[in-house]
């Protein structure tokens, strides 16, 4: 496993010095022109694993029990998303705004990994991506991948009410949701919720490149009834301390958008924006930056958001029948009853 320029004390981890990634893998703005290829600079630190996917699958919570490892870096910036080319139209709508856009800026996020260290990286969007495994291929050859699925029916739900959330989606209800897609932005297909459900497809393209022993998939019920032990295995995976006691975090859970036009008003607000301008204008003169920032969420929590509603257990059916052959085929893939585990049972 590559971890740093030098043999790195007991761990012995090493990393190559000459690492090249092509411009057609990595996007625009990274190099001078199309074809070239740009040198990793001696020295610098690359990731050793990468969490790629799904979302809605525990790769936040993962992501946060990880980074408290002492053997293991992971930059502030949870989900770079650099090595997803293809999904960089995404990108450019983040709602956080700080993706790094060149190789520069993506190398600088593990700067401050130690050499002791496995430095890692959770970017759910690297599973869909269909350049990803590529990119990160030729970044880290040895790289370690980590994929998290869920059950379709249960993830396309909350996918949705994320998407609503991000306000990216604009039909309330999943069925009209799933019946509109692709949804389109400026002109441009983004994606169609049926994209991630690929999942056999996904993997085997991170199998062709890494091999399944330089893999691991895990399965999201395992994360959420059996914490402790599926974040051990993912210790053991990454050649770490499988018993430093790590907490368990319930990240990035799953809520009802009550109102996009609610959620609209509380973002206006923030930013001084429409009739309120002047009155939260005079408001940050007197009140502190950090504070001002804890407002939004918590308004939002307390206003906008609200407890997600029963599953429409008849399109739940629906889509259960939709997705049982994938469901078979990832079983067949990872050597489990899937089909009975997720209740894919006969088709009605």
């Amino acid at each position: 496993m590559t971890s740093s320029a030098d043999v790195a004390g007991s761990a012995g981890l090493t990393r190559p010095r000459d690492v090249t990634l092509r411009a057609d893998l990595t996007g625009v703005g990274v190099f001078a022109g199309e074809g070239q290829r740009a040198r990793v600079p001696t020295g610098a630190r690359v990731p050793d694993f990468f969490i790629v996917g799904h979302a809605k699958s525990g790769t936040t919570a993962l992501y946060e029990m990880l980074r408290r490892h002492p053997q293991i870096f992971m930059p502030d910036l949870k989900e770079p998303r650099f090595l997803a080319e293809d999904l960089r139209a995404l990108v450019s709508h983040s709602p956080n705004g700080k993706q790094p856009q060149t190789l520069e800026a993506y190398l600088a996020l593990f700067a401050d990994a130690r050499p002791d260290q496995r430095a890692g990286e959770a970017s759910p969007s690297y599973l869909r991506s269909r350049t990803a495994a590529g990119a990160i291929a030729e970044l880290q050859p040895q790289a370690r991948i980590i994929a998290i699925l869920r059950e379709p029916a249960s993830f396309l739900r909350s996918l949705h009410m994320q998407l609503r959330q991000d306000g990216v989606e604009t039909h309330a209800q999943l069925r009209d949701a799933l019946a509109a897609e692709p949804i389109v932005r400026d002109g441009r297909r983004i994606y169609r919720y049926t994209d991630y459900l690929h999942y056999v497809e996904q993997l085997r393209r991170y199998e062709a490149l890494f091999g399944r022993e330089q893999m691991l998939v895990l399965i999201y019920d395992d994360f959420r009834t059996d914490n402790q032990a599926t974040v051990r295995r993912v210790l053991r995976f990454l050649d770490v301390d499988d018993t430093v006691a790590i907490g368990p975090v319930d990240a990035n859970p799953t809520v009802r958008m009550r109102s996009m036009w609610l959620d609209r008003v509380v973002r206006d607000l923030y930013a001084g924006r429409g009739g309120a301008a002047k009155a939260v204008r005079a408001l940050r003169g007197v009140v502190p930056e950090r504070a001002r920032k804890a407002v939004l969420p918590a308004v939002r929590r307390r206003v906008v958001y609200g407890k997600p509603q029963p599953a429409d257990e008849r399109l739940m059916s629906e889509l259960r029948d939709r997705f049982k052959d994938e469901v078979v085929a990832l079983g067949q893939y990872t050597d489990r009853d899937l089909v009975t585990e997720w209740g894919y049972g006969p088709r009605s």
